[in-house]
């Protein structure tokens, strides 16, 4: 029969091990610091620096706080230890129970000291002041920079809470469970490091790719850190960030088919016969995606390139009102998903009319 202290003792480690890598069940039941402490952190939206400032200081904390945990759970589960009693307790359990305070009292002489002036002691702080450009400027410049850009809706996001990577217009970040890492786009180049294959995966029943990618600062104030994901989240990566991606390591990304059908949308379009904009008309930005010009205007000229009088498609007469990234993507959404050799020679209706067009009516504004 198993003792109530090796009981107590798995029990307590598989508790910890979750409560600290947090599985998708401790998330879905709330057992997490976000969630625990949400009254005291705040709201990330409304002020992201601020909110993991707070948020990495009370995982410190409550982290370090599990060893003394386990002592005081083994005093009421092992009773017979008499562990209440200090000066009666074997030296190897005074030992722990001195690591174990020293630990917690360690972490909260070191929040305090981070807490002094505003935060400005804590490792963030000191990360975005490396990032401030003008001489005696402060660091909450660049903080309210970040949390108004961490506000839009199209930055890019991806990762589990505890290695989340978030890409914005000015800004990379990667948020792990004690700190922030940030590195501006402006200043900073990307490499493709590594590339790691996944025979299965929880969420596909297809293979899965991750990539490694390093991003590097010419600022020697901020040291370099490594980003993974999905390699079917490759594109939307490349989309939104400005700064170069190199390939080092030579590794075959793989994309979605719908990814390389928009790249080969892409390629056809700029061979077909360009669409002159009247004068004085101007371009408004894509309804689609709202953050480019509307760059194309879809024209019948499938009859002109290959003869074809019986074509289906239609005149349409809208004003140039989407981009060709979001015409490329609602042509492919409107395809058999199960035969992806017939995309190219379909034909689908206009976004906005409904008029029917294919790939050779789509003619790039210029």
């Amino acid at each position: 029969m198993e003792s109530p202290e090796l009981t107590f003792t798995l029990a307590y480690t598989v508790f910890s091990l979750c409560f600290v890598f947090t599985p998708n069940e401790f998330r879905s039941a709330g057992l997490t610091i976000q969630n625990l402490f949400s009254s005291w952190l705040g709201s990330e939206d409304v002020g992201f620096i601020q909110y993991h400032v707070r948020r990495s200081s009370v995982t410190l904390l409550v982290h370090s706080a599990l060893p003394l945990g386990y002592y005081m759970g083994m005093c009421i589960a092992a009773p017979e230890k008499h562990l209440t009693y200090v000066h009666q307790v074997s030296d190897g359990w005074r030992v722990f129970l001195s690591l174990s305070v020293c630990l917690l009292l360690g972490s909260w002489t070191l929040i305090i000291y981070w807490s002094r002036h505003h935060w400005s002691n804590h490792p963030m702080s000191r990360a975005l002041q490396a990032h401030v450009r003008p001489p005696h400027a402060h660091w909450g410049s660049v903080a309210s920079s970040i949390n108004t850009e961490f506000r839009r809706i199209d930055k890019f996001a991806t990762g589990a809470p505890g290695a989340r990577v978030i890409v914005t217009d000015s800004w990379v970040l990667k948020v792990t469970t004690y700190h922030v890492y940030m590195a501006a786009q402006s200043d900073c180049h990307v490499t493709v490091t590594q590339s790691t294959q996944h025979q299965l995966s929880p969420d596909s029943a297809s293979p899965l790719q991750l990539l490694t990618l390093r991003v590097h600062s010419i600022n020697p104030a901020i040291e370099p850190f490594d980003i993974r994901l999905n390699s079917t989240e490759y594109a939307e990566l490349r989309e939104k960030l400005h700064a170069p991606i190199r390939n080092s390591a030579n590794v075959v990304i793989h994309q979605t088919i719908s990814e390389l059908f928009l790249e080969t949308f892409r390629a056809q379009v700029a061979l077909n016969q360009p669409y002159l904009l009247p004068s004085g008309q101007e371009v408004e930005p894509c309804i689609g995606c709202m953050q480019v010009p509307a760059n194309t205007k879809l024209v019948r000229l499938c009859c002109l390139e290959g003869a074809d009088t019986e074509s289906e498609c239609e005149q349409c007469f809208c004003r140039p009102m989407w981009c060709l990234s979001c015409v490329g993507r609602w042509f492919a959404s409107r395809q058999d998903q199960q035969r992806p050799e017939t995309w190219l020679s379909s034909i689908v209706p206009c976004p906005t009319c409904r008029a029917k067009f294919c790939i050779l009516d789509v003619c790039v504004v210029h």
